[in-house]
């Protein structure tokens, strides 16, 4: 399912690539978006995993593949920072699920952190399939004790990049400027839950969940991040400095969760956002 070895920008380019499609298919499947005909089933040792697949009978699982497609351009040019898709009834968001990535060449090693538990070992093929594994067996533990979702759900995608290096011009391919920047709402507190994070020589993917911390079990209560009730990290911005200072510094309040980010960073910064058109969940299975 995963490379072998990571060695090379490439190899980890395709780990990252297939971590995001596999990480991304779990949410659809296990939130019951889509036919059990739109998934195909690859094991990781133990754990079975349900990838989407071009399902012509399923028009919205045609429509997320084409999307992370879209996210997988941005990210061999390097340009994607952050994307997140988010489920929503009108007017307010149910899930959102987020995806942050960082580009690098250091010193080999690997930095693993999923469930609060933090390794670091060098770079080696078992190394790499633990941290997949323990991402994605936290994802489908985490998705398994979520409440039913509403009957009118949307599912919607936005990436944001980095702006120093992304021309001014550049959508992925099925994407557009986004045409609706604006606050994203929870109808209730919401908050973050750290699914996990996987790091090689030259990416850093990092996978956070957020909701509503009613719809939380008690036994998923350990991933909640320390934000506190009422505050939740902004994941739009650069993220080259140190995660210890990055949460301090943008920390904002839930009702501009994610887009009025000129309070942030002020208006001359603020970040590309690009969006497919959103997905309407009618007759999910």
């Amino acid at each position: 399912l995963f490379p072998e070895s990571i060695t090379t920008e490439q190899q980890s380019l395709v780990l990252v690539k297939k971590l995001l499609a596999v990480s991304v298919s779990c949410v659809t499947y296990m939130r019951g978006l889509f036919p059990e005909s739109s998934y195909g089933t690859r094991y990781l040792d133990d754990l079975c995993l349900k990838i989407l697949r071009e399902d012509k009978s399923c028009l919205g699982s045609l429509q997320i593949v084409k999307w992370i497609q879209g996210c997988f351009d941005a990210l061999e040019k390097q340009y994607v920072n952050f994307g997140f898709y988010a489920l929503s009834s009108n007017p307010t968001v149910t899930e959102m699920y987020q995806f942050k990535f960082k580009y690098k060449n250091k010193v080999p090693r690997m930095d693993i952190s999923s469930n609060r538990r933090e390794f670091v070992a060098g770079l080696c093929s078992k190394d790499v399939k633990q941290a997949s594994r323990l991402l994605l067996r936290t994802l489908y533990l985490l998705m398994q004790d979520l409440g039913p979702l509403p009957s009118d759900v949307t599912l919607s995608m936005k990436l944001l990049y980095y702006n120093d290096v992304t021309p001014k011009d550049y959508q992925p391919p099925g994407f557009k400027e986004d045409g609706s920047p604006g606050d994203l709402l929870f109808a209730g507190d919401p908050v973050n839950l750290k699914v996990g994070s996987v790091s090689t020589d030259f990416h850093l993917m990092k996978v956070r969940v957020t909701t509503e911390k009613k719809r939380v079990n008690k036994a998923d209560s350990n991933l909640i991040e320390k934000n506190g009730p009422t505050e939740i990290s902004h994941q739009g911005l650069d993220c080259e400095e140190e995660e210890e200072e990055e949460e301090e510094s943008t920390k904002i309040n839930l009702l501009n969760l994610a887009f009025s980010q000129e309070e942030v960073i002020g208006p001359e910064k603020k970040r590309k956002v690009s969006e497919p058109e959103k997905l309407p969940l009618n007759s999910r299975k």
